[in-house]
């Protein structure tokens, strides 16, 4: 889906992907979608209407190989099939992203995961979550120049930067309910649950210790080691942080009703 600067419908289409499916147990499945390789101009560009500094400088990311992305965020019915519990605030909706999970439960269900399963699962570095967000778009969102409520999970009383004001429903809703998956095929990369990556946070791309990766791995280097990135914006944020270059960080034991998390698989 394609819109204009005030939030109207300019075209739409359908396409289909590579995925398969992991079997999780109990009539749960986590579907996991194929990104190919590619390069992207990663972070916002000076003139992005209210980007952040430590959204720059942009640079280049070259991403040489394929890997599977969850279609949706870690769902509350999934983490109950690997965790054996619902940490969530918004509970009773089994198709709604897991969320009140840190950093380090999310790490932990990955390990936990991965045991099960004998695949590697992990979360995304962050150049493989904005590029994976981006789906070959180069506008602040994967839908153009704005978004609105019908299509994204956020606080419709803060529009970007021209669309009108919209609904607020202060809540998650169901991955994919609202119908509309990005390029790639994914879903709710912007709002609903701001999604945990690997990295810890630097102020910017160009930091003293050294510059970021450009080859799609995570940033572990440098920095004060402290905060790691949350990337996409959730259902409580204004729409300018759930652009596709924003950048969020907290310490990796903050739990809040806001975060949440998808995996990473390279098969």
């Amino acid at each position: 889906m394609t819109l204009d600067k005030d939030g109207n419908l300019k075209s739409r289409e359908t396409k289909s992907a590579q995925a398969f499916a992991e079997d999780m147990g109990g009539g749960v499945k986590l579907e996991m979608v194929a990104i190919p390789a590619g390069e992207f101009m990663m972070g916002s560009l000076e003139t992005e209407w209210n980007r952040y500094k430590d959204e720059g400088p942009q640079h280049r990311v070259r991403i040489n190989y394929w890997f599977y992305m969850g279609e949706f965020e870690v769902t509350q019915a999934q983490w109950r099939a690997v965790m054996g519990t619902n940490p969530s605030s918004f509970k009773n909706c089994d198709d709604c992203p897991v969320e009140s999970v840190s950093w380090d439960d999310a790490t932990e269900f990955c390990r936990k995961l991965s045991a099960r399963t004998g695949r590697e699962y992990r979360l995304p570095s962050e150049a493989e979550w904005e590029y994976a967000a981006r789906a070959g778009t180069t506008r602040p969102f994967a839908f153009g120049e704005t978004i609105t409520p019908e299509v994204v999970n956020y606080n419709g009383d803060y529009p970007y930067p021209s669309a009108a004001k919209g609904t607020y429903p202060y809540k998650t809703v169901p991955g994919g309910s609202l119908g509309v998956a990005n390029a790639f095929g994914l879903y709710d990369m912007h709002g609903n649950v701001g999604e945990w990556c690997q990295d810890w946070d630097h102020d910017s791309y160009a930091a003293i210790a050294g510059d970021a990766p450009t080859d799609g791995s995570a940033w572990l280097s440098g920095g004060e080691q402290k905060e790691r990135v949350l990337r996409g914006g959730s259902w409580s944020h204004m729409a300018n942080y759930t652009r596709s270059a924003n950048r969020l960080r907290n310490t990796p034991d903050t739990r809040t009703n806001d975060y949440g998390f998808r995996v990473v698989a390279v098969r």
